[in-house]
């Protein structure tokens, strides 16, 4: 089989008519068999937005969002083409949100099912829009919009849904026919279950979307096109020296879209290191500019690859005198967490208590917190960032932690985290310490 390539572009690459078609040529240039976009930029919040403020009963904030979705579309599509048909569709599909709006309005309440119907429009809108950037862009190529829902086969977990991986392959390989004419559009972030209901990945879903059709295809190179030329070894927003990585394992890549680094959706790397397939990352703004390469095998692996950190963290302590000596609570505290589908970030233990991190939001949940009270007293702690040294061989790391707790001086750590992975060390800060430790340990480690 030829080289084949699926490229996906984010919400800043879809920002108005000149990022299409830049990234139009972008998609050109590479060579991309598949191309998937997300909503444009803003566009999901909006839409987020107009779902709150019909459930509030509140029709004159819905028209307003509605009237400047439906502007900034049309103004993006007036300025890449004339085609009556693309207006059509677009036109049909702002109507059919609008439909939609106005029955949640009336019931004032909007089902997961709901929500993911209405969300998937950002997507939808877009790709119709790129699809006639590429046209411009590539006129002696044959450019085949397709429906990502129709491939992309998941459960019915709607919000969060759970692709299946067996048919989304099976139904990659009955209908993508490449050649070197052919150029697919489709929808990041969406696709259905096994009733035809539009489902979504979650927020973030839309790389994780790409990840899963180069896995179906079993594509050579999966491109993740966004707003910067890679990834940094820091947010740079955060620590001006930070500086880019042009090549990073899987591992650390993993270990730093899991603890707080923005430029990828933390399961988007599974299904490429399912099929060992290469990732780059790269800026749709500087194509030209060296990107990030995610392998399995790099040449450089530095003790101290890049810092990430994760803002808003709680730290949950279940204590009970009944632990001392016993087994099986652990146990229950994890079936706890199983059931309600909350990730576990840090877990330290004691002869009466384990700790244990989370993301705050997950204090909503009350029936989350409820049963965990039934196994043993609960405290909460809120206001916190957890900072991850992310490298190679850390378990083998002599005088490690003394460089680590050195060079951030007086900052408290309330917990830290070391052994389960030889690609992190994990700490607990306030969320007032958190830049500053950030700065701190990247002076340190990395200059």
């Amino acid at each position: 089989m030829s080289r084949v390539v699926v490229s996906k572009f984010g919400g800043s690459s879809m920002k108005d008519h000149e990022a299409m078609l830049r990234s139009a040529k972008i998609s050109l240039e590479q060579k991309s068999d598949i191309t998937l976009v997300s909503a444009t930029y803003g566009t999901t919040d909006k839409l987020h937005l107009l779902i709150e403020n019909a459930v509030n009963g509140d029709w004159n904030a819905c028209e307003k969002i509605l009237f400047t979705i439906r502007e900034h579309h049309f103004d993006i599509l007036n300025n890449l083409t004339k085609n009556t048909l693309a207006g059509e569709q677009v036109r049909e599909l702002i109507n059919n949100l609008e439909t939609l709006i106005r029955g949640i309005f009336l019931l004032g309440e909007c089902s997961n099912k709901a929500k993911d119907r209405v969300v998937s429009f950002g997507e939808r809108v877009s790709s119709i829009l790129f699809a006639e950037a590429m046209k411009i862009t590539c006129p002696d190529r044959s450019i085949q919009l397709f429906d990502s829902r129709t491939i992309l086969k998941t459960d019915s977990t709607y919000g969060k849904a759970k692709p299946n991986i067996e048919l989304i392959r099976k139904n990659c390989l009955a209908f993508f026919k490449f050649d070197a004419r052919n150029s697919y559009i489709g929808q990041g972030y969406i696709g259905s279950d096994n009733e035809e209901s539009t489902t979504t990945l979650g927020r973030g879903g839309s790389d994780y979307s790409a990840a899963l059709f180069a896995e179906g295809v079993r594509a050579h190179v999966l491109e993740i096109w966004t707003d910067v030329a890679g990834i940094a070894t820091t947010d740079p927003r955060i620590c001006s020296s930070a500086k880019p990585i042009h090549e990073i394992s899987y591992d650390e890549a993993s270990e730093m879209a899991q603890y707080g680094a923005k430029i990828l959706h933390p399961t988007t790397l599974v299904p490429a290191m399912r099929e060992n397939i290469p990732v780059y990352v790269g800026s749709s703004y500087a194509s030209k500019e060296k990107g990030t390469w995610i392998k399995s095998k790099v040449e450089s692996k530095p003790k101290i690859r890049a810092i990430a950190k994760r803002s808003n963290q709680a730290l949950l302590t279940i204590r009970t005198p009944k632990m001392f000596n016993a087994y099986g609570f652990m146990g229950k505290i994890f079936e706890v967490f199983t059931k309600y589908e909350i990730s576990v970030d840090c877990v330290t233990t004691s002869e009466i208590s384990v700790a244990i991190t989370v993301d705050e939001a997950t204090l909503k949940n009350e029936h989350f917190l409820h049963e965990l009270q039934n196994i043993g007293e609960v405290v909460t702690e809120i206001g916190h960032t957890l900072i991850s040294l992310i490298g190679n061989q850390m378990l083998e790391t002599s005088g490690l932690a003394k460089r680590i707790f050195d060079s951030i001086g007086e900052v408290n750590v309330r917990m830290l985290c070391l052994g389960a992975s030889p690609y992190n060390f994990n700490l607990l800060v306030n969320e007032k310490d958190g830049d500053a430790t950030v700065i701190k340990l990247h002076k340190e480690f990395i200059g």
